[in-house]
């Protein structure tokens, strides 16, 4: 783009040779500073590579000395397909692609799709060996052949079979695992839930209900269901648009706003995997059931949007209508592995900018991400004094309890099982919503989202015609909403009134 300051053809010319080399030398230091951050990626993620490896070993001594038992973790060997024995009893790993079916005698316990990237996250010291290894036996003709999976198998971490005998086991015994985990958080906020579980209660979500009779139904009131994003919680929502809802919205609607399984006041358990379809299922028990939902709106956030489609497939005639905030939609092209290919898009590995640095330490690094949640997590109330201290108790602190309040298992599953595990399953989602929903779709991004770009709403768009698509300007990930809350309630509103 030229601005010309003068009407003279000269020097209008001279502005231009100006603009074009500093046009040139903008794209040298953009080259060199990306160049920069590959090399001090590849340095810092081979040092996380090798980081893991040693925590690996630690937290088995310590999980050993104060469990008496050692948390089976993903770095372990790999089980290929057949049968597995468990508690005097056997049960069957599917070979086929898709849903995995355990059964164990007439019962069947159906995992939905538990993410390849759990045990198969190569490492930059591999994956930099295997390249150099194709280079030089292109420049030698020399030829490097990957050695050929074995026919008709089924590859499954050490991890999930232990967890499926621990599920099996607590149902059979009745003898849940110690809750919390030592390095767990045991405050109250964190384990609001455990005290209705141990005294024989069925575990549910935790659930901020708010309008009409505090949630009750109103003779003209429609419900709405708020998800939240991955490590978020419903404060998310509460903290921020619901305390700008005009009184004829409160009057008029029911809002639920959950926390979804493994974070905030929900359950948290040990031995969950965190599966899609335990989220979708959780939900459906703790709001639509309880509640009696018949028809609802949908808003949600960031990994909540793929929990939305799922319940909007799930629920067709229900759903009137879906609001989608930061949407990780990412079309899968011809000949890539789904899993592998979303997990490096969501988790890039690199240093720069700072939220990929986060996902990909928290999507690559079980053991280092463990240790993240042991510092963070854990001890969220002694951030929340010190954040309260420096600021003098000035600044709202919602945003600790939105990061922090969750177990390190949740999270690491969560992210693989809904975000990784969900990349094939996206495809079909949104033809369902296209064909077979009436329900209207809008689509919120911002424009300076760096963990999840804005092309993601512009595929997923092309994908659902009549989705519409509002780009906010100079906003990220997080103040897509915090900040501009007010300005996003009247959207909200508005849509509702558009289609009630």
């Amino acid at each position: 783009m030229y601005v010309c300051v003068s009407y003279e053809a000269d020097k209008t010319v001279e502005l231009e040779e100006v603009v074009n080399v500093c046009g040139g030398d903008q794209s040298l230091l953009t080259l060199a500073g990306e160049l920069l951050n590959a090399g001090v990626s590849f340095l810092v993620f081979s040092f996380l590579d090798v980081l893991d490896v040693v925590l690996c070993l630690v937290y088995k001594l310590i999980d050993y000395f104060i469990e008496a038992e050692w948390k089976p973790c993903y770095c372990c060997s790999s089980y290929a397909g057949g049968m597995v024995a468990g508690g005097g009893s056997s049960f069957l790993l599917s070979v086929n692609r898709g849903p995995k079916v355990v059964r164990l005698c007439s019962a069947k316990l159906q995992l939905e799709d538990v993410s390849d990237t759990l045990y198969s996250r190569p490492s930059r010291v591999s994956e930099f060996s295997r390249k150099a290894a194709v280079a030089v036996a292109a420049n030698t003709s020399m030829s490097v052949k990957s050695p050929a999976p074995p026919a008709a198998s089924f590859a499954v971490s050490a991890n999930v079979i232990e967890m499926l005998r621990g599920k099996i086991d607590g149902r059979r015994h009745r003898r849940p695992k110690p809750i919390p985990l030592w390095s767990d958080c045991d405050c109250k906020v964190c384990n609001s839930w455990s005290s209705s579980s141990s005294s024989g209660g069925e575990s549910r979500l935790y659930v901020h209900t708010d309008g009409p009779g505090d949630g009750r139904r109103g003779t003209t009131s429609t419900d709405v269901l708020f998800i939240h994003g991955f490590i978020s919680s419903s404060t998310f929502w509460t903290e921020t648009v619901f305390q700008e809802f005009t009184e004829e919205t409160r009057s008029r609607h029911r809002l639920f706003a959950v926390d979804l399984l493994g974070f905030g006041r929900s359950p948290k358990p040990a031995d969950s995997l965190y599966t899609l379809r335990e989220h979708i299922d959780m939900i459906e028990k703790s709001v639509l059931q309880v509640h009696d939902i018949k028809s609802f709106h949908i808003v949600a956030h960031s990994l909540g949007c793929i929990i939305a489609l799922a319940l909007a497939v799930r629920h067709p005639e229900a759903v009137k209508s879906l609001t989608l905030l930061s949407p990780p939609y990412f079309p899968v092209p011809r000949g890539e592995e789904p899993t592998q290919f979303v997990m490096r898009q969501v988790a890039p590995r690199r240093v720069w900018p700072a939220i990929a640095f986060g996902a990909s330490m928290a999507c690559w690094y079980e053991h280092v991400s463990r240790t993240i949640c042991l510092l963070i997590c854990k001890n969220h109330r002694i951030w929340d004094f010190l954040f309260k201290f420096f600021t003098r108790n000035r600044i709202r602190t919602f945003m600790i309890e939105v990061f922090m309040c969750h177990t390190h298992n949740a999270a690491w599953h969560t992210l693989h099982n809904v975000i990784c595990a969900s990349a094939e399953k996206m495809e079909s989602y949104l033809e369902t919503v296209r064909e077979k929903l009436s329900c209207d779709v809008r689509v919120f991004h911002g424009d300076g989202d760096e963990l999840l770009p804005v092309e993601c709403s512009y595929d997923l768009a092309a994908k659902v015609p009549r989705a519409r698509v509002k780009v906010f300007q100079k906003k990220d990930h997080v103040t897509i909403l915090v900040g501009q809350q007010r300005a996003f309630a009247r959207e909200l509103e508005q849509i509702w009134r558009d289609n009630d």
